[in-house]
């Protein structure tokens, strides 16, 4: 395997000092690594794979320097548009090195939402004319690798990817790791709202551990999952997946549990929901301050003012809470009409033990249509 020291001491080696991206589980070690040895100019967690684009493309341009994009391979459809309409060679012909990690690589077991993403993974680079490489685990042939990748950007001009398998980096702990004193879990927190909700609604529950300490939950209780829609994929769109569904089932309630990584991926998205108000729409988001499937990498969650960015977008009332017994009077007073947001704040972390959805997302979907259906 290779040091995340090592990659990127040899990356500074051929100039590159700016970072942009969305944190990968095949990347957190490298991602922790810049995390730590980078300051807040130059290396920014992006909402999204394309405004970090965006910003290697603005970094370039203040500069004339090559900056280096780093996300999970299902961040290539966020970046598909700044990456053909921005960067590209007939457009304004920005250079740029993205490091892309390869899950549902073809041949690798892997989670579903990652299958289809890992077989055209190449491919997506191909059809935008990006030459890449598969990063090499040996140190030797990767520094390699990395000198060919630089001296085709620099020759050309044009973007070049460094594709990454799993196991690929070596270990690293992140140090700089900012903590929080709240009280509850995540998991508790979704325990106690799945188990405040009135009967017959609907949640859908974004990307990662949400979805799948939901799961658990139920589980746990003895309760079927009909009545949860685990978004395993498309990050940050499990608030419009809960609109379409409350627009056309106004009878139930719906909740979404969001993440905070997740909400401000597509926070546009919080817009169009507050545009239409549903009256049956409650907005959960779960704010811990990190990306915590991906190796915990921070967000800009407990930077920001969700419920004042709420009550901006038209919802008729939000509020923050961070305490089991807030939460608890929070939720029993949900139970009228409007279109309401809970910021509920929480640690990092996740048991260690935790398991994943034994359903498959078709299971999922038929289940859940079965029962808006009565």
């Amino acid at each position: 395997m290779i040091t995340p020291q090592f990659f990127i001491g040899k990356l500074q080696k051929e100039g590159v000092e700016f970072y942009a991206g969305v944190p990968d589980s095949l990347l957190k070690n490298v991602c922790a690594y810049i995390t730590d040895h980078f300051d807040n100019r130059h290396n920014i967690i992006a909402a999204n794979e394309g405004g970090a684009v965006a910003l290697a493309a603005g970094y370039h341009l203040a500069t004339g320097k090559v900056g280096c994009v780093y996300m999970q391979n299902s961040g290539e459809g966020n970046a598909v548009n700044p990456l053909a309409s921005l960067t590209d060679r007939e457009v304004y012909h920005i250079p740029l090195l993205l490091l892309i990690g390869w899950r549902g690589r073809p041949g690798v077991h892997d989670e579903p939402q990652h299958v289809k993403q890992g077989k055209i993974t190449t491919g997506l680079l191909n059809v935008m004319g990006i030459n890449y490489e598969v990063l090499s685990k040996d140190e030797s042939e990767a520094s390699k690798q990395i000198e060919k990748a630089m001296c085709s950007i620099r020759e050309t001009g044009d973007a070049f990817a460094l594709v990454v398998e799993k196991d690929t980096f070596d270990s690293y702990t992140l140090q700089n790791e900012v903590k929080n004193l709240y009280e509850m879990s995540r998991e508790e927190a979704i325990r106690t709202v799945a188990a405040g909700i009135p009967d017959g609604a609907v949640i859908v529950s974004t990307t990662g551990m949400i979805s799948r300490e939901l799961f658990e939950y139920r589980t746990a209780m003895g309760q079927g999952h009909e009545r949860d829609f685990l978004t395993v994929g498309s990050m940050g769109h499990a608030s419009q997946i809960a609109l379409g569904i409350a627009l056309q089932h106004p009878e139930r309630m719906v909740y979404c549990f969001d993440g905070d990584g997740a909400s401000i991926m597509h926070m546009g998205n919080m817009a169009i929901v507050g545009s239409r108000r549903p009256a049956n729409y409650v907005h959960v988001v779960f704010n811990n301050g990190a990306h915590d499937s991906v190796g915990g990498q921070p967000t800009v969650g407990h930077e920001i003012d969700l419920v004042g960015i709420a009550k901006a977008l038209r919802y008729d009332y939000a509020v923050s809470v961070s305490t089991e017994a807030r939460l608890k009077e929070e939720l029993a007073n949900m139970q009228g009409d409007g279109l309401r947001l809970i910021e509920v704040r929480v640690k990092k972390g996740n048991r260690k033990d935790l398991g994943r959805p034994t359903t498959t997302p078709l299971q999922n979907k038929e289940a859940l249509m079965s029962f808006l259906k009565k």
